[in-house]
């Protein structure tokens, strides 16, 4: 059974103007496929952003990937066929940008935990030949924060799903803070 809901929640939070930016979130079928759905769609969501650089979107839409890719591979959201993955995408503050990926929970059918980890008992040959392990690495190295928390921080809801987020710090620009549409944040 599928934690994460089929249809978006309604955004039932009381945002003044001005206090950042918030996109309706996403909801995936938790299959490797839809990664570039995914990727797409992040890419359109960052048009809003008029000021975000080419290089900063492309970061941001390559570490988005990795962390659908394993929510898809290492939580219930791909093993279940009605599995499902959200993206989240928020601007709180000017300069910020903050995604998250939810999933579905922890698989039952493994004994190692489904959380998020950067593999770090590899020696220098074990790096150069492995072929899984570097994504969270690469979403370290890219993102100016990243982490992760359980969907809700209850010790009887252990396992219902796990939120994973990255930041990222723009540049300043000329037109720092201008949004599509013609209103600054």
């Amino acid at each position: 059974m599928a934690i994460v809901p089929h249809t978006p929640a309604l955004n039932h939070t009381n945002n003044p103007p001005n206090d950042g930016l918030r996109w309706e979130c996403r909801v995936y079928p938790g299959q490797l496929s839809q990664t570039s759905q995914v990727r797409a769609d992040l890419d359109t969501d960052l048009n809003r952003l008029v000021f975000l650089p080419g290089e900063a979107r492309e970061e941001m839409v390559l570490c988005v990937s990795e962390m659908f890719a394993n929510a898809c591979e290492h939580s219930r959201s791909g093993r279940d066929p009605e599995g499902r993955v959200v993206r989240t995408l928020e601007s709180p503050v000017p300069g910020l940008v903050r995604v998250s990926i939810i999933d579905d929970g922890s698989r039952t059918d493994t004994a190692v935990g489904s959380l998020p980890r950067v593999p770090r008992r590899r020696t220098r040959k074990d790096w150069e030949e492995a072929e899984r392990g570097r994504g969270l690495l690469m979403v370290g190295h890219l993102a100016s924060r990243w982490g992760f928390r359980p969907v809700l921080d209850f010790p009887f809801c252990e396992g219902l799903g796990t939120v994973i987020w990255a930041e990222f710090t723009l540049p300043r620009t000329t037109n720092h803070g201008t949004v599509a549409g013609g209103g600054t944040r």
